[in-house]
């Protein structure tokens, strides 16, 4: 039986990047941000010196691919920094999982939680790796072409300015090797944090339902809960799990406000850019392999936001539900002074948990269509400049 909200893939994966709280996190965050940072240098600079290359899909390429990795630096700095707001997280669900083993209403929706948020982190990590493939496999089609038999023509995966050349096929393949191993090691960080933040949501979501069926049982006669606690001790628990809930809320917005941010700005750069790729290669004669390296990558870049703009949906959804719950209840059965310390529950629950972008704007739906239109519309702008 699943006794966790964090998938083992997950953990893992937090464990290589030196998000979990560790001792050895010194040596594995030096690794990343040396690596990271020598890449960043290359592709940068290969972004500077070809600003006015004949090509421009392939300098656009180039750009999204650069910022792509720069969002998972930053990803990985602010877990490195808020490294007790995580630690408090983690603890938090812990003690979750330990008050709620004996009760068998409560374990079933935590249960029911964990098992979807496990196949909700298979399901993201699959599609980040998948687009990893086929980008790669875009690649290499690319560079079989006619045009491109000779080895200075030659495409790498990652567009980067490096401090030699590229002379023999053995130095051509190791690179290839390298920067394709990073690739997918650069997935697995981006789905990991993205993960990550689907399973706080569906952990917290969990404890609210678990709230809401407390607050419909507490005051019936027939109540569950009735064997478990007396009615005072069970309502100073149910507004003590209120606060519980609260925290961690704030403390998920602590930790991701800021990625928001950067995601929202710097997806939109990416889909505006692999978007007019795909739309000026379409009449090419290697339309199928930028397709095949591109399609994917779209999909998947506009499935992470999609992931941050539903997790605030729908965070947002389940907390205006914990007053519902507490008016719907039969508080009207009990006497005024015990039912009357439900108001600061109904008051309290009328303002809706929800995850910011940069503490601006809050993440929902509509700015997930917002983030579309943007795109769209710089597409179109760089299409008529093309």
């Amino acid at each position: 039986m699943t006794t966790t909200t964090i998938s083992s893939l997950i953990r893992f994966h937090l464990h290589m990047y030196g998000i979990w709280p560790h001792a050895s996190n010194v040596v594995v965050r030096l690794y990343w941000i040396i690596i990271l940072s020598t890449i960043q240098v290359f592709q940068y600079q290969y972004v500077v010196v070809n600003i006015h290359m004949d090509d421009f899909v392939e300098y656009i390429d180039a750009v999204s691919s650069a910022i792509t990795i720069s969002l998972l630096y930053i990803k990985l700095v602010v877990f490195w920094t808020h490294e007790r707001t995580f630690l408090d997280l983690i603890q938090t669900m812990s003690v979750d999982w330990q008050d709620y083993t004996l009760n068998h209403n409560s374990l079933r929706i935590m249960t029911k939680g964990a098992n979807l948020a496990h196949r909700a982190s298979r399901w993201i990590v699959s599609l980040q790796v998948l687009s990893v493939l086929f980008y790669g496999a875009g690649v290499l089609a690319t560079n079989a072409s006619p045009e491109r038999s000779e080895l200075f023509k030659k495409g790498l995966i990652l567009k980067m300015e490096l401090p030699f050349n590229i002379s023999t096929n053995f130095i051509y393949t190791t690179v290839q090797t390298f920067q394709f191993y990073h690739m997918l090691l650069i997935a697995g960080g981006i789905t990991s944090t993205n993960s990550l933040l689907v399973t706080l949501v569906i952990h917290i979501c969990g404890q609210i339902d678990i709230l809401r069926e407390k607050l419909v049982n507490i005051f019936s006669k027939c109540s569950a809960y009735s064997d478990e606690f007396t009615d005072e001790i069970t309502l100073r628990t149910l507004i003590l799990n209120h606060q519980r809930i609260i925290l961690f809320a704030e403390n998920i917005d602590t930790l991701y406000t800021f990625i928001s941010l950067m995601m929202l700005l710097s997806d939109t750069i990416i889909i505006c850019c692999l978007g007019f790729i795909i739309v000026t290669s379409l009449d090419t004669p290697n339309a199928a392999a930028i397709l095949v390296k591109c399609v994917i990558f779209y999909i998947s870049i506009n499935f992470e936001t999609f992931i941050y703009c539903f997790a605030g949906e729908y965070l947002s959804a389940k907390s205006k539900m914990i007053g519902s719950a507490a008016y719907d209840s039969l508080w009207y059965n009990f006497p005024a002074k015990e039912s009357q310390n439900i108001l600061f529950l109904i008051v309290r629950s009328q303002k809706r948990l929800t995850i910011t972008s940069g503490k601006i704007v809050d993440l929902s739906l509509e700015r997930f269509t917002s983030v579309v239109k943007a795109s769209l519309s710089y597409i179109s702008v760089l299409l008529a400049m093309y």
